[in-house]
């Protein structure tokens, strides 16, 4: 599976477009852009959340991955200022959010609280991103018409921040030598290969 098929499947996972993935897939750095410092709280806090989205079984998570180093440099260079500013105001209220849900903040809670949190931010991030694709179709048919603009509204933070964890985790060393199945240089085509159940996928350049 190669980066372009993987970001179409993350797209297919999270119901909509891999914010920042068309300008990393371009290859360039958008002009202007002075990258992104998080604090190690917040990068420890990232690191944390990516873990339970992909946590560690007897093959290493999301964490293994640095994911939130990755997220830092993906927010930093390839997403807009909107993008940034949403996924900066989600990140800081996240230990609020928690609280509010579980009664601790998120890194002092425990492994069950946390994916109880996440899969409150799950539900709620649903009908959000629903609702943002609604007005941002017509926002975009309305600026068509004038001969505007556009800047679309970015979706829900932790769709932003799970993304970059799927992103980050199954292009990494970590996740494709590790997790997937892996040939770092391929062999014959063979398209009757046979597959057992349960057998990891293939990684790809």
């Amino acid at each position: 599976m190669n980066r372009r098929e993987l970001i179409k499947q993350i797209a297919l996972l999270t119901g909509g477009i891999v914010i920042g993935s068309e300008v990393f897939l371009s290859g360039c750095k958008q002009p202007g852009k002075t990258g992104l410092l998080l604090s190690e709280n917040e990068l420890a806090l990232l690191d944390e959340l990516g873990e339970t989205i992909i946590p560690a079984t007897d093959t290493p998570g999301a964490k293994a991955a640095n994911i939130g180093a990755f997220m830092q440099s993906i927010v930093g260079d390839c997403y807009t200022k909107e993008e940034q500013d949403a996924f900066m105001k989600g990140l800081k209220g996240i230990d609020a959010t928690c609280k509010s849900v579980v009664g601790k903040s998120f890194l002092e809670s425990s492994a069950e609280e946390r994916m109880r949190f996440v899969v409150h931010l799950e539900k709620e991030a649903k009908p959000f991103n629903e609702n943002v694709k609604t007005k941002n179709t017509e926002g975009d048919k309305q600026a068509k018409e004038k001969g505007s603009t556009f800047i679309p509204e970015p979706p829900h933070y932790y769709t932003m921040m799970k993304q970059l964890t799927l992103w980050g985790f199954f292009t990494s060393k970590t996740g494709m030598t590790e997790t997937l199945r892996h040939v770092a240089v391929p062999g014959r085509y063979d398209g009757s290969a046979p597959y057992t159940a349960g057998e990891k996928a293939w990684a790809g350049d």
